[in-house]
């Protein structure tokens, strides 16, 4: 979430919808929501796809493998850390990185991921799930900001060549890798 968005006031003449709509996009700018989405829908076709009965005409095709159970729980944690995602925030490192290891363990468990389906979903949602992190306010200035010209900037050096920073040394011989807090600098 941008923090520096402006907030939604309710008007007086706001329809619900446009209420409920902005309640939305405040809830799920606060959260990793596709992070959530995308593992939790996931955990559907990895949990589906072994149990599923395809029905030609008086033709039933099933896929009976040993890989049910094995399925079903994958499926099924995958969904719960999907939720848990969107309403524990805080344990998001630990949530991307057991949806990428659940996704990987569905390959040869549960028909291939789900036909990749479903462990693309998964690694997808565990890593924006790892790369999300929490906004923070902007700080205010303590001290207003001064618009230098062009002159002024310049100022100190010769011919209009820019002055060293006081954090920078005076002298080019100095050679030593801690000079000035670590920097390094060409010439």
């Amino acid at each position: 979430m941008n923090p520096q968005a402006p907030v939604y006031v309710r008007g007086d003449d706001d329809a619900w919808l446009t209420v409920v709509y902005y309640h939305f996009y405040a809830w799920r700018g606060r959260r990793p929501f596709w992070a959530g989405l995308f593992t939790l829908l996931s955990g559907v076709p990895i949990a589906y796809f072994p149990y599923a009965d395809l029905r030609l005409g008086n033709i039933t095709l099933a896929m009976a493998t040993t890989a049910g159970s094995g399925s079903l729980i994958i499926g099924v944690l995958l969904i719960t850390l999907g939720l848990a995602l969107w309403f524990q925030q805080g344990i998001r490192v630990f949530a991307g990185v057991a949806s990428i290891l659940l996704a990987l363990v569905s390959l040869p468990v549960s028909n291939l991921g789900g036909f990749f389906i479903g462990f693309t979903l998964a690694m997808v949602g565990g890593g924006l799930a790892l790369a999300w992190v929490p906004g923070s306010p902007a700080e205010e200035a303590d001290a207003p900001a001064v618009d230098l010209g062009k002159a002024e900037a310049m100022a100190g050096g010769p011919h209009g060549v820019p002055a060293p920073r006081d954090t920078e040394t005076a002298y080019a011989s100095e050679t030593t890798a801690h000079a000035d807090g670590g920097r390094n600098s060409a010439g």
